[in-house]
Formats: C-alpha cells, structure tokens, sequence
C-alpha cells in the first residue's frame, strides 16, 4: 500500500471504527482489528503494533462463494490491497465487501506497470496476476490478463518502462463509501482484445517513455545544452 494512503486512512479512523484487512497476509495493515487470507497466522509477514490477534485472523478462501462472517455494515472500513489481482473472483470479493463494509480502500496494480516488461521477469506485469484492471472514480472493471500481452510487442510497454515507473504510477486507487460498481468486462474476440491491449500502450507511452534522444543522451553522460552534436 502507498504510504500515503495508509497516512490517510489512519487519519480518518476513530478508534472505536472496526477495521478489515482482506488478503493481507503478505503485508497486514497494522490497524486491522481482523485480518482475511488464505495464509494462516503464523505465516503472516509480522508488522509493529498489530492490533489484530490470532483470534481475529480468518484463514479462509474469500472466494468460496460463502459470506464473510460479519453483519450488514459492521465493518468501519475495509483495506484490501493488492489482492483482486490475485484472485480468481474479485467480483464476488468485492460484492462482499460492500455488503459488510461502510467505506473502504482498494488498491491494485496499474496497467502501466501490468502491461510493463520486466516487472519481476521477461514477462508483462507479474506472472501471478489474473487480471487488467482498470479504477475509475466510483467503480472497478477486470479484464482476464491474457497471455498475449507478453507475446504481442504491440500489447506491452518495452523493457526499461518498468523500472522508471513511479510508486504512484505503479497503482490504481478506489476510495469508496456505500457501494461502487463492479464488473468483470469480457472481450469475446481477438481483435477487440488486441484493440484493448494496444490502444492502451499508445495512449499512455508518452507518459512513461524518455525520448529516444535524451535516453541516448544520458547513457553518452552528455548534458542537454550539447544535444546537437549527438543527433
């Protein structure tokens, strides 16, 4: 999660507000009164002042279709980070999480770092994630993560992109209250898919990409003023 954005949430909490944590195993948020994930407790990543216990660490799959055990809106706020791109039914999760929760967080992968080369690999993105997502300001949309954005060039940024990402640009963010729209959008043919893919690199390339000139002028150690004598 972006420090920030657990600064913010901690600032908004009261200390009565009941807090979820789905899927934190990997990295719990410190001020969850209750914890979900596969992972059982001892497993966890272990963080300072966990206000969790083992008492209130839930080890269950959250997409077995049954209920999360809480009432209608006893849940202040629900975290789930990095998490619906891991599993196989974040419709579902999310569902749940409204159904539970007054307000939440959600923070996934960005599809510039999704759609990246050499995030962790000479793949595109992670090679565990399951889906694209795409965050808007009152909604969430997933897309299954083909395996043709790691075979179409035209699909994936270029290797190097990764690396200069921002960790604000690395993530989406959905800051909700009530309820939020979900759903999963499916892409029935591969011209749709490819058009879906590709059209996303070339609007955004501009956004990530040094241009080819100053790229070069950097890997010769020549300042800017002296461009003129590498073109």
């Amino acid at each position: 999660m972006l420090p920030s954005s657990s600064a913010r949430i901690l600032d908004s909490l009261r200390d009565s507000d009941v807090v979820l944590d789905i899927g934190g195993g990997a990295a719990p948020f410190a001020r969850a009164d209750w914890v979900i994930d596969i992972l059982p407790f001892a497993s966890r990543h272990v963080v300072a002042g966990e206000r969790f216990t083992e008492a209130t660490w839930i080890a269950r799959d959250v997409c077995d279709r049954e209920p999360l055990p809480f009432e209608r809106d006893s849940i202040g706020f629900v975290v789930c980070s990095h998490t619906l791109e891991d599993v196989r039914d974040p419709i579902w999760v999310c569902t749940e999480m409204m159904r539970i929760g007054k307000a939440g967080y959600i923070e996934v992968p960005s599809r510039l770092e999704e759609q990246s080369i050499g995030v962790h690999g000479p793949w595109s993105g992670w090679s565990h994630h399951r889906w694209l997502i795409d965050v808007g300001p009152r909604e969430i949309e997933f897309v299954h993560k083909s395996a043709v954005v790691h075979a179409r060039g035209r699909a994936h940024f270029p290797a190097g992109i990764a690396q200069r990402l921002t960790p604000e640009q690395r993530v989406q963010q959905l800051w909700w209250r009530d309820r939020f729209d979900v759903r999963e959008r499916v892409l029935l043919d591969a011209p749709t898919l490819d058009a879906y893919l590709e059209d996303f690199v070339r609007e955004r390339i501009g956004d990530v990409a040094v241009p080819r000139r100053q790229g070069l002028l950097r890997r010769l150690g020549q300042p800017r003023g002296r461009q003129r004598a590498v073109e």
